[in-house]
């Protein structure tokens, strides 16, 4: 770890500084090349090996992310830990409505200027943040500064290289653009007291108990989950009952989606999710997503949920709950547990990197690399489990620290070997949009299961063909 330096003279910092400036001059200006010829925009600009001289001077090292209770905690943490050896530095994260998240970054990266040092990017974003230059390489810092074997080898795929692998593995040989912030996926909750203490198995007994605790229990629905069109809600639903009854959704080698996604095992999944599970959804929750979830399960009108595990704490707050005036209380009718399997046991990914602006300064791009090598020690990331992060470190994942925090985090340690990813490809956000429109559509009654899958895999598979980009994974 880079400790603060002690002041010296004025003229020596500048120059320490001015050193530290032309080692990342190349990385910016590289960012803002133009298209090459064969419509692939320049590579992500390199990040270098060793962390440059940091400033003494107060410096903001600010974060960019969408608005939930990890956000804050990040900050909070951030300013109690990391000043402790760089005294000097601020911590903001800046937040923005999920929807709006990655608008609000890719609108900077485009202008090639952004009031942020840290994107923290889904792993989906990161083949547009690479093939348009916006993000640093940091293939040669991670060689010399994090040690790669302590993690699950697809956590640190996931979250940080492009192209991506296959889910569950990582091309050692690949560039590495990022690191991991939190981990995450879906956990699912159910009221112990009102289906027992032992969670479905399957997801058709899943179906099945849902059912019948909402005929038991008038004035509370059999499910709850994400639906709405916008940010990746309602495709995260149906990719993830996809999968567990033996879908794809693509074949990621020949960038194929129609015939892929829409085959018999993917109308079984929509057929599933549209004519079983949402009539045991609350009348108008259509366009439900994290809080709105939360807040079903939180007043008792919910008899399982489906929500991310690091959305989940507020759960257990009595002053949001209506369920007990106590954790404990709370706890006695909540339970977690990981997804039902049934085809498959799959699950999906979810979480997010950190990576360095390429339009940053000199100074916050060496203090971001710092920052990044001082996050993912073992012992800051086991302090940052406790303080309510989800760590990627095995250590980490493994230790009181984080098994101890919440009932939910036992269930993301034991998801890690199951999950899947999205399509990791540059198109993403076109591809996302497409998806979520057509299964809110569907879930809503705006059209019907099968047409809305095969407009979602014809529409795909068309942004996919009018893109000469190569590249992607993740399934």
């Amino acid at each position: 770890m880079r400790h603060t330096q002690q002041k010296g003279r004025t003229s020596g910092r500048k120059v320490r500084l001015a050193t530290a400036a032309m080692l990342l001059l190349a990385t910016t200006a590289a960012a803002c090349g133009d298209s090459k010829d064969d419509g692939e925009k320049a590579s992500a600009p390199k990040a270098p090996a060793t962390i440059p001289q940091l400033t003494n001077d107060p410096l903001t090292l600010s974060f960019i992310w969408f608005e939930w209770p990890p956000a804050q905690a990040l900050e909070a943490f951030a300013n109690a830990e990391y000043k402790k050896v760089r005294p000097n530095a601020t911590i903001k994260v800046n937040t923005v409505p999920n929807a709006n998240w990655h608008d609000a970054m890719f609108t900077q990266f485009a202008a090639h200027k952004t009031d942020f040092d840290i994107a923290i990017l889904d792993s989906q974003h990161i083949g547009e943040a690479v093939t348009n230059g916006n993000i640093l390489d940091i293939t040669d810092f991670v060689k010399n500064n994090i040690d790669v074997t302590a993690y699950n080898p697809y956590l640190l795929a996931a979250y940080g290289q492009f192209p991506q692998a296959e889910t569950g593995k990582r091309d050692e040989n690949a560039s590495l653009y990022g690191l991991p912030l939190l981990g995450d996926t879906w956990t699912m909750i159910y009221r112990k007291d009102l289906i027992g203490d032992k969670p479905p198995q399957t997801w058709d007994e899943m179906i099945s108990t849902a059912e019948k605790c909402q005929a038991d229990n008038p004035g509370v629905s059999g499910l709850a989950f994400h639906q709405a069109n916008g940010s990746d809600a309602a495709a995260v639903t149906y990719n993830t009952v996809n999968g567990v009854y033996g879908g794809n959704l693509w074949d990621a080698k020949n960038r194929k989606i129609e015939g892929v996604l829409n085959d018999a095992a993917g109308q079984e999944a929509m057929d599933v999710l549209v004519n079983k599970m949402k009539p045991l959804t609350a009348k108008g929750s259509g366009n439900w997503f994290i809080d709105e979830v939360n807040a079903a399960v939180a007043q008792g009108k919910a008899c399982i949920a489906f929500n991310w595990i690091a959305a989940s704490g507020g759960l257990l707050d009595p002053k949001q709950s209506t369920l007990g005036t106590s954790r404990e209380q709370i706890l006695d009718k909540l339970g977690f547990a990981t997804l039902p399997s049934q085809k498959t046991n799959l699950v999906p990914l979810g979480g997010m990197g950190m990576h360095v602006s390429a339009y940053s300064s000199a100074a916050n791009q060496a203090e971001a690399l710092n920052f990044m090598k001082w996050f993912e020690q073992a012992d800051i990331q086991k302090k940052w489990a406790a303080a309510g992060g989800v760590p990627a470190r095995t250590d980490a994942l493994a230790s009181p620290e984080f098994l101890n925090a919440g009932p939910f985090n036992q269930v993301y340690a034991d998801s890690v070997p199951r999950m899947r990813d999205m399509w990791n490809v540059p198109e993403y956000a076109r591809l996302v949009d497409i998806e979520n429109t057509n299964v809110n559509a569907a879930l809503n009654g705006a059209k019907k299961p099968k047409d809305a899958l095969d407009d979602i895999a014809k529409e795909q598979q068309s942004v996919l063909d009018s893109s000469n980009r190569k590249g992607g994974g993740g399934l």
